[in-house]
């Protein structure tokens, strides 16, 4: 592995491990959805067939591809396609409420969209108005389809192509991927991944995990989770294969796991935090994986434990980074022995920043911290993206050249503001203790860590998760603290009642609202935002009703 992607001239990309593999082992599995497996040479044909469509009918080389497909040969085959055809990926999720896959679409600029039939007419509702794709391929159908493209190909003339026998040259510093996450200010950020920056995050894993081609990976991520990436071009890197399991299998994937005898499984915590919840997570009950990963949200301990207990002959690891720094950039592994005492706050630390990757804490005063000391974590290095797409006010804000006197690497190194705090160990592994904007100030006075609370109710009996939010809101300032808890919980006077006797007054949740399942993002982290709406609603609706606000149930 080179020290640096910045510099790397071997004329590799994102789709390099996929051809290989295509080339030499063309009859291997690659790909398995529901009952059906494809080859690396099936794959590779169609995805050529679609990048011949793409580069003929736009008559010149595409720079952004729409994905607009769900866990199925479309959504696979057409982002390989986008990268044969020298293209940016752009995935779009028909599961996001139209508006958000419009402003994706307008900030975007496609030049051509692939999408799976049974979404067109969510593309067409999602298209922004006035503007029409210059190319549309709909590759598995051939009903037709206006509304939606100026030139639109179906099926068999999108099959009707040669595949591509020459794929157009993609340089380093050309961006593989253009992902959209959340905005503060409701609009989307688009984040770009350059080949340089998810090459050098392959080739850490190929060997920190000892990858070849008779792994089988999980797929758990939707594509428009960069997460997903892992999965597939990992697997592809290394020859292996990549199943996919349903909506029904990710709810309690034993079943699957066992079936498609799983080696590598990677998923956010709350897949396996609602395992145990439903008692689905037995000791020994996942024989066959040999890596256990879990990244996006933070790892409880019982969880880790629990899940290790199924896996046992599985090394687990924790994972941690935002999508600026390119899937994952920390990694901690989890001792059975002494990981629970290395625990802060009931939760898994972060571990330490991968090979050739900068980290620094600062603390609120812009100053670094010493040891011990909790601060926000800044990261630099070859998987560092160039910026937020088309947004350099944005860009300046989080992306930042430190001062010297500041900076543990190269002086013109530009470190990405992750806005989590963290606090670094003497050891060397740091530990996620929150988000900046999870330290609140209650009426004004008091700093609460919302994280502190939530690690003090998960360790109640019976609750295996736990969410506290600053609510209500009035003129601007918190007024106090509530907590929603998943679990067998007897009540919330119970929780509430040991909740008092661990933390001081002001901490103490106003009220504790059970949940039976925590809402989730399309990202499958636990939505925070859906569940403070909830009782906002329930006060608005008692309001009207001309009571006073509505005690959560």
């Amino acid at each position: 592995m080179t020290s640096s992607a910045v510099d790397r001239e071997d004329g590799r990309s994102l789709r390099s491990g996929f051809l290989r593999h295509a080339a030499t082992a063309p009859d291997s599995a690659a790909l398995c959805i529901g009952s059906r497996t494809w080859s690396y040479g099936e794959l590779d044909h169609r995805a050529r067939v679609w990048a011949h469509a793409l580069l003929d009918s736009l008559e010149t080389r595409p720079s952004r591809v729409g994905i607009l497909a769900y866990r199925s040969e479309v959504s696979y085959v057409g982002t390989l396609a986008a990268l044969i055809a020298g293209a940016t990926f752009v995935p779009l999720n028909p599961t996001f409420p139209s508006p958000r896959t419009e402003m994706m679409i307008d900030f975007a600029d496609l030049d051509a969209i692939i999408v799976e039939q049974r979404y067109l007419d969510y593309l067409r509702d999602s298209l922004p108005a006035g503007y029409a794709p210059p190319l549309v391929l709909i590759p598995d159908s051939d009903e037709p389809a206006a509304g939606v493209g100026e030139r639109v190909l179906l099926g068999e003339q999108v099959n009707a192509f040669e595949p591509l026998s020459d794929p157009p040259a993609v340089l380093a510093f050309e961006i593989a991927y253009l992902l959209f996450t959340s905005g503060s200010t409701g609009v989307p950020k688009g984040v770009p991944v350059m080949h340089s920056n998810v090459l050098y995050f392959l080739d850490v894993m190929m060997e920190r995990y000892g990858l070849g081609p008779d792994d089988r990976f999980s797929q758990t991520f939707d594509q428009s989770f960069d997460l997903s990436v892992f999965d597939l071009f990992l697997a592809w890197e290394a020859g292996a294969s990549v199943h996919v399991p349903s909506s029904i299998d990710l709810v309690a994937p034993t079943a699957f796991v066992n079936r498609q005898e799983l080696s590598v499984w990677f998923s956010v915590p709350s897949i396996p935090a609602l395992m145990r919840k439903k008692e689905l997570l037995r000791p020994d009950s996942l024989p066959t994986l040999r890596w256990s990963l879990f990244c996006g949200e933070a790892l409880p301990r019982e969880t880790a434990e629990a899940w290790q207990a199924a896996a046992p002959n599985s090394t687990l690891e924790n994972l941690y980074g935002p999508t600026e720094l390119t899937i994952a950039c920390f990694a901690y592994r989890w001792d059975p022995v002494s990981s629970p005492a290395e625990c802060v706050n009931e939760l898994v630390p972060i571990g330490r920043p991968y090979p050739g990757l900068g980290a620094i804490v600062l603390a609120d005063d812009e100053g670094s911290t010493e040891e011990g000391e909790v601060g926000e974590l800044l990261v630099c290095g070859p998987q560092t993206v160039p910026g937020y797409w088309r947004a350099p006010e944005k860009t300046r804000e989080r992306f930042l050249k430190l001062p010297a006197t500041l900076a543990t690497a190269e002086p013109e190194s530009t470190f990405y503001s992750t806005g989590d705090r963290v606090v670094r160990h003497p050891s060397g592994r740091y530990a996620y203790l929150g988000r900046t904007d999870q330290q609140v100030k209650v009426r004004g006075g008091y700093r609460v860590e919302l994280g502190e609370i939530e690690s003090v109710l998960r360790g109640f009996d019976g609750v295996v998760e736990a969410v506290a939010a600053g609510w209500p809101v009035e003129e601007g300032v918190i007024q106090g603290i509530v907590a929603f808890v998943s679990g067998a919980v007897p009540s919330d006077a119970d929780i509430l009642l040991q909740a008092r006797e661990q933390l001081p007054n002001y901490m103490v949740p106003a009220h504790v609202t059970i949940v039976e399942r925590m809402p989730l993002n399309a990202n499958g982290k636990i939505d925070r935002g859906a569940l403070v709406d909830q009782l906002a609603g329930e006060e608005q609706a008692a309001a009207q009703g001309g009571g006073g606000p509505a005690a959560p149930s």
